[in-house]
C-alpha cells in the first residue's frame, strides 16, 4: 500500500510484526497485546517503536509509554467504523502526542479531508484512492465549520475577523 506521510508519497520505514514473529531490526510497529505483554524489552530496543490500535483499543489504554511511541496507527475494520477519527482527536488534543498518527485499513475517500483535520498526518492508502485522488480529496474542503485538532479558522471565526 503506498503511504503518504504530511501530504507526500513516502517510503514506510517501519516493519509491521505479528504477535508471535521475531523482531526484525529497525523500526517495528506492534500490536497493543504485544506492546503489553513485552514491553521492557520492546522500548529497551533503542528503535523507532510504533503500536497499532484496533478500533476497539483507546489510545488512552497505552497510558505513560505513549510518549516513547514514534508512530500509533489506527485501523480502519470497516468505514462504517469512525472510532479511530475520534483516538486522533484525543491522540492530538487530549494526550498531546506529537508523533505519526496513520490512518490505515478501510477508509474513504470521503473521510480523508476529516482524518487529517482530526490529526492524521499519514495514510497507508487502501487499494481504491490512489495517490492523485488522495490530493483531491485534501483540496476539496477550503472552508469548515467545526474547530478541529488541525487548528484550521473556522468560518465563524473568519466573519468575526475584521
Amino acid at each position: 500500500m503506498p503511504l503518504i506521510k504530511d501530504g507526500v508519497l513516502a517510503e514506510d520505514l517501519y516493519t509491521a510484526v505479528d504477535d508471535d514473529a521475531p523482531l526484525p531490526e529497525g523500526p517495528v510497529i506492534v500490536s497493543l497485546k504485544r506492546l503489553r505483554a513485552e514491553r521492557d524489552s520492546l522500548l529497551g530496543r533503542n528503535q523507532k517503536l510504533g503500536v497499532k490500535l484496533t478500533s476497539a483499543e483507546s489510545p488512552e489504554s497505552i497510558g505513560s509509554d505513549l510518549e516513547r511511541l514514534s508512530l500509533v496507527v489506527l485501523e480502519f475494520p470497516k468505514f462504517r467504523d469512525g472510532r479511530p477519527f475520534s483516538w486522533a482527536r484525543i491522540l492530538r488534543s487530549r494526550l498531546k502526542f506529537d508523533g505519526e498518527v496513520r490512518a490505515s485499513g478501510d477508509f474513504l475517500y470521503d473521510q480523508i479531508a476529516f482524518l487529517q483535520r482530526v490529526g492524521c498526518d499519514a495514510f497507508a492508502l487502501p487499494p481504491s484512492v490512489t495517490p492523485a485522488l488522495f490530493a483531491r480529496a485534501l483540496a476539496e474542503m477550503t472552508n469548515v465549520y467545526q474547530p478541529a485538532a488541525d487548528g484550521v479558522k473556522t468560518i465563524r471565526q473568519l466573519r468575526s475577523e475584521p
